[in-house]
């Protein structure tokens, strides 16, 4: 199961800025791991997170950012591209060597990329939402964001960046993806 549990869970801003340092967090173990088991384990912990935490904010936080702040549209499609692109990046990295040099290469460019999408998030689009809306709207989100990521693929879908593609396929594809993560853990 997919641990996305932060402190901050009556402010979607807050909780997901809480889960973008808990990403940084982890990339950190996945690049300081002691051995490969070690990398794959906190790696796949990583990849669990990234998806399911990009899967809620197109499905909950981008429409709303389009709609309640300046220039709403031109943001989230910059932010969709980069979430795009992310999940190529992603999973090219599931099917390199964790071992290898190649692997941690990626890795590393992966993580900054990751990093300045997460500092473009917050700066442009949930401080913004945060000034916009009060803080009964920000609870709500903050509610439907956990119920998107209790539903959402824990493997990266390149494609499906939109709130109405993230529903209509995301709760199939989130059910093969938990069945594989589970097959796979127990063949690890």
């Amino acid at each position: 199961m997919v641990q996305t549990f932060v402190q901050s869970t009556d402010d979607v801003v807050r909780f997901l800025t809480d889960q973008h340092n808990l990403i940084k967090d982890l990339f950190e173990e996945v690049l300081s791991a002691s051995d490969d088991k070690a990398r794959e384990t906190a790696f796949v912990e990583l990849r669990q997170l990234l998806a399911v935490h990009e899967t809620a904010e197109e499905m909950v936080v981008h429409p709303r950012a389009r709609h309640e702040i300046a220039d709403g549209n031109a943001i989230v499609d910059a932010r969709l591209k980069e979430e795009h692109d992310a999940k190529e990046q992603l999973s090219a990295l599931e099917n390199m060597d964790i071992g290898s040099k190649e692997f941690l290469d990626a890795l590393l460019r992966f993580r900054d990329d990751v990093l300045h999408h997460a500092e473009q998030e917050e700066h442009q689009e949930f401080n913004k939402l945060g000034r916009e809306l009060d803080a009964d709207d920000l609870e709500r989100m903050v509610k439907a964001v956990q119920a998107a990521q209790a539903i959402a693929p824990t493997r990266p879908h390149a494609g499906v960046e939109s709130a109405t593609a993230n529903f209509a396929v995301g709760p199939f594809v989130s059910m093969l993806d938990r069945a594989r993560d589970v097959i796979s853990a127990v063949l690890r």
